[in-house]
C-alpha cells in the first residue's frame, strides 16, 4: 500500500465501518453521555466483528493488519458522530506495546480479549508535574525481591473505571537521576493501593477522566512489559500510534460536522437561494474539507511508515498528523457550528458540543506547542528551547 492511494481492502474497511457506525450514530452517542453511561453495544459490536484488534497479530485474536487499519476504523465511527476514544487507548496503544514487547504469556493473557473487545485496557503516563515533560516522571518502580513496588500519581487518565487494568508508565529507582528509563507495568483495577478519583471535566465524553494514586502498589515480576532497559523505544512504540490515532479522532469529528453544516447550507433557504450558494458560506467549507482530507493524508502516511517498522520516520509523520487534524477539526467544528447560526448551538443539531471536544485534539494527547517544538529542532534542527 502506498500512503496516497487506498487499497481495496481499506475501502471495503472504510464503508463497512460506516455502515456499523450509521446504525449507532451521535444520537446513541448522546445518549450515553447524557445517562453517564458507556458506548458498551457499539464496543461489543465493533469487537466481534473484528474492527477493535484489526492491527494485533492474528494469532492472538487479531486481524493481522496495522495502525493503518484501526485508525480507518476510528475515523470513520468519529464520521458518523460515534467515536470510540478507548480505540485510541486500548489496542492502539497497549495492544501495540503488548504485542510488540510482551512475553508470550502477557500476549496470551491480553491481546485475545484487547481483539475482541472483552478486556480493555487504560494507559497511565501524564502525571501533575509532568505534563508534556515526560522526562520527569517521578513514579517510581522498586525492585523488592522478585517483586515490583509502584509509587507516584497520574492525571487526565481515560476510561479507568471500565478498564480491566492500566498501563502504567514509571521509573526504576535507580534511574531518578540522568536519563529516563520508562518502564511499563500493567497495574490490574483491583491491585492494593491502587485509587482513582474522577476528575469533574466540562467536556461532553463517554470516556471519563481521572486522577490516579499508587500507594506501594506491589506486582509480580512478570506485571513489567519488555525490557526495564529499552527506554524511549518501549515507550514510543505506544505514542506513535496514539498519535495517528488523535489524528483519525480529530478528523472523524470534523468530517462529522462538515457535514452536518453542508447538509444545512443545501436546504435551509433565505431570500430564495439556499445559503450554501453564498461563497461567504460555501467556500470557509470548501477550505474545511480541504484541510482535513490535507491532514488525512499525513495520518496515512504515518501510518504506513510505523506499519513498515520506521519508528524515527513514524514519529515525526505522526506528529505532524496530529498537529495538522487537531487544527483541521478545529476550523472545521468552529465552522460548522457558525453555519448553522442560533441552530449550531441547540441539541437538536449536536455541534455545540463538539466545540470543547475539538478543542481536545489540539491539547491532548501532546499539545501542539510542543508538535511545533519537534519540528523546530528534529527536523528543522533549530536550537532547543528548553
Amino acid at each position: 500500500m502506498s500512503p496516497v492511494t487506498e487499497t481495496d481492502e481499506h475501502k471495503a474497511l472504510r464503508s463497512a465501518v460506516a455502515a456499523l457506525g450509521k446504525r449507532y450514530g451521535r444520537a446513541y452517542m448522546t445518549k450515553a453521555i447524557a445517562e453517564g453511561g458507556h458506548p458498551d453495544e457499539l464496543w461489543a459490536e465493533a469487537g466481534k466483528l473484528g474492527y477493535l484488534g484489526v492491527n494485533l497479530p492474528e494469532e492472538y485474536g487479531g486481524g493481522g493488519g496495522g495502525i493503518a487499519e484501526l485508525s480507518i476504523v476510528l475515523e470513520e465511527l468519529g464520521a458518523a458522530g460515534c467515536p470510540l476514544l478507548m480505540l485510541v487507548v486500548s489496542p492502539a496503544i497497549c495492544g501495540t506495546v503488548i504485542a510488540r514487547f510482551g512475553t508470550e504469556e502477557q500476549k496470551r493473557t491480553w491481546l485475545p480479549g484487547l481483539s475482541d473487545g472483552t478486556r480493555t485496557m487504560a494507559f497511565g503516563i501524564t502525571e501533575p508535574d509532568a505534563g508534556s515533560n515526560s522526562h520527569r516522571i517521578t513514579t517510581t518502580a522498586r525492585r523488592d525481591g522478585t517483586d515490583w513496588v509502584l509509587t507516584g500519581r497520574k492525571v487526565f487518565i481515560s476510561g479507568v473505571d471500565i478498564a480491566d487494568a492500566t498501563l502504567v508508565v514509571g521509573r526504576t529507582e535507580d534511574a531518578r537521576t540522568g536519563s529516563l528509563k520508562p518502564c511499563l507495568f500493567i497495574v490490574p483495577r483491583d491491585a492494593e493501593g491502587f485509587g482513582r478519583r474522577q476528575i469533574d471535566m466540562e467536556l461532553s465524553s463517554a470516556e471519563k477522566q481521572f486522577e490516579l494514586t499508587l500507594d506501594e502498589v506491589r506486582l509480580p515480576a512478570d506485571a513489567l512489559v519488555g525490557d526495564e532497559d529499552a527506554g524511549l523505544l518501549q515507550l514510543f512504540a505506544g505514542l506513535n500510534p496514539e498519535r495517528v490515532m488523535t489524528a483519525a479522532f480529530a478528523i472523524g469529528m470534523g468530517r462529522f460536522a462538515l457535514a452536518r453544516a453542508v447538509e444545512y447550507a443545501r436546504d435551509r433557504t433565505v431570500w430564495k437561494a439556499p445559503i450554501g450558494a453564498h461563497q461567504a458560506i460555501a467556500h470557509p467549507l470548501a477550505q474545511a474539507h480541504i484541510e482535513l482530507e490535507l491532514a488525512r493524508l499525513m495520518m496515512q502516511k504515518a501510518a504506513y511508515l510505523y506499519d513498515a517498522g520506521d519508528d524515527v520516520g513514524a514519529g515525526e509523520a505522526a506528529n505532524m498528523a496530529k498537529y495538522a487534524a487537531g487544527e483541521a477539526c478545529v476550523r472545521a467544528v468552529d465552522q460548522a457550528v457558525h453555519t448553522l447560526g442560533g441552530n449550531g448551538l441547540t441539541r437538536e443539531f449536536g455541534l455545540a458540543s463538539l466545540i470543547t471536544a475539538a478543542r481536545v485534539s489540539r491539547i491532548a494527547p501532546v499539545s501542539r506547542e510542543m508538535i511545533l517544538n519537534y519540528v523546530s529542532h528534529q527536523t528543522l534542527g533549530l536550537p532547543k528551547s528548553y
